[in-house]
């Protein structure tokens, strides 16, 4: 068979190679290599149909990410956090990725024929698409089989892939391998900061806040929560009870502060500090603080349902308190010149805590400054005047009425999201899972 126009310029993928290695120096994001680089190869004439990347990345919530690219269409992307101690469905056991990892190798090449029958279940979607030849391919980083990329390239092309596209298709995933490690690992940082430091301190640390007394003064709603009777949980349950029972908490309650313009800036021991930034305009204010009480309100409905939960365990319920609060909050690098943490103070900080300590001593879950409640609005119950710890005056306090804790359209009372997993998570957790196993004879996962 003459296949002399099958073949690839050299010079047109030392273009893309050229690209990729400029790539890595220049801090590109992943999601531009891996668009850029599919679109490059089919610009010069390989006739790519669907190509499929996947990136296993080291986060403390196994964050992954992976790529799907067709001719002529928009490019899907798919980002999710990976749960652990789960076996993969059986379709993902007889995939060739699974093939890959099992036995060790680097590439996995076949030819599709519409009446064949299939070897693995992908080739009938694959066929669908007129896809004629199909090369599946492995890069571990570093040596490390815990992060890498799983790939495929797949071609329409009637006659397959000839051995000059897969020459420079070899070439281009070595070169990819670098570009990739390098934005995974950059991606890598800045998960590992906004995880452990919040998304807002993380970017400023990343930035260049390193240095000790780094920081600025922001006006924000603020929020502090508290987990009752933690020390008798932990002297009498033991430490793992205590920590899940903790893990429990922080899922139902913290969870709702963390976003819609909300962040947590710290964990305080079973408690945690929360603000959601404003200007010292009125709407600022205004916005800041109704999105925090609908937090609140959330944060009480999805502990109520977490409770309902425990019970059917023959748990005890997890009680807690919230005070909220409109201030200044300092936050910034504190600490020894070699070790350094990011951190919130001031004395807005000192009184909603105090806020947060009064929930006890009317068994309420959440009480208000007077500040906060002329902001947020709605229906309000007075509690009286409060001396507070550090503050001259006596101040007003409240706790929200019924219609300030009716629950919106924005409650969000489920737990346990990660039970669907798309077909990219499955193929991470197959390669994490997978990747530790090297005789090709080793029993499948089960």
């Amino acid at each position: 068979m003459d296949r002399t126009q099958d073949h690839v310029s050299p010079t047109l993928i030392e273009g893309v190679t050229t690209w990729l290695k400029q790539s890595a120096l220049k801090d590109t994001e992943l999601e531009t290599i891996a668009f850029q680089t599919c679109d490059r190869l089919a610009a010069i004439g390989i006739p790519l149909a669907r190509v499929h990347l996947s990136f296993a990345m080291l986060h403390p919530l196994y964050t992954s990410l992976s790529y799907t690219w067709r001719r002529g269409q928009d490019v899907s992307v798919e980002g999710f956090s990976l749960p652990s101690g789960k076996t993969p469905p059986e379709r993902y056991l007889a995939s060739p990725y699974y093939q890959l990892v099992s036995k060790n190798l680097s590439h996995l090449r076949r030819r599709l024929a519409p009446d064949t029958p299939s070897e693995f279940p992908i080739f009938d979607d694959l066929k669908a698409l007129g896809v004629t030849d199909y090369l599946a391919f492995r890069q571990s980083f570093a040596g490390n089989d815990d992060r890498g990329m799983l790939g495929s390239w797949a071609t329409d092309d009637p006659h397959g892939f000839s051995e000059d596209m897969i020459r420079a298709l070899l070439n281009v995933e070595n070169n990819l391998a670098v570009a990739a490690h390098t934005a995974v690992l950059r991606k890598l940082a800045g998960n590992m900061l906004t995880t452990y430091l919040g998304g807002d301190a993380g970017r400023r640390v990343l930035s260049g806040q390193i240095r000790r007394g780094d920081g600025e003064t922001i006006r924000a709603a603020l929020v502090m929560a508290d987990m009752r009777n933690s020390t008798a949980i932990a002297e009498n349950a033991g430490r793992q009870v205590f920590i899940d029972t903790l893990n429990e908490f922080f899922d139902a309650v913290a969870a709702p502060f963390n976003g819609n313009g909300g962040q947590i800036l710290s964990f305080i021991g079973d408690g945690f500090l929360a603000v959601f930034p404003c200007e010292r305009q009125r709407s600022a204010s205004q916005t800041a603080t109704r999105a925090a009480m609908s937090a609140a309100r959330n944060a009480v409905a999805r502990m109520a349902e977490q409770n309902r939960n425990r019970a059917t365990r023959g748990l005890a319920p997890i009680n807690f308190g919230i005070g909220m609060h409109v201030g200044n909050v300092m936050f910034g690098n504190v600490g020894l010149r070699s070790r350094l943490t990011f951190s919130a103070f001031g004395s807005a900080v000192n009184e909603v805590q105090r806020l947060e300590s009064l929930t006890k001593k009317f068994a309420l879950p959440i009480v208000a400054s007077d500040v906060f409640r002329q902001y947020c609005g709605g229906d309000w119950k007075p509690l009286g005047d409060e001396k507070l710890r550090g503050v001259p005056e006596p101040v007003a306090v409240h706790a929200p009425g019924p219609e300030n804790m009716a629950l919106g359209s924005d409650a969000d009372l489920t737990f346990g999201a990660d039970e669907n997993r798309s077909e990219a998570e499955e193929l991470m957790l197959l390669y994490r899972g997978a990747s530790t196993r090297r005789d090709p004879a080793a029993r499948p996962l089960n």
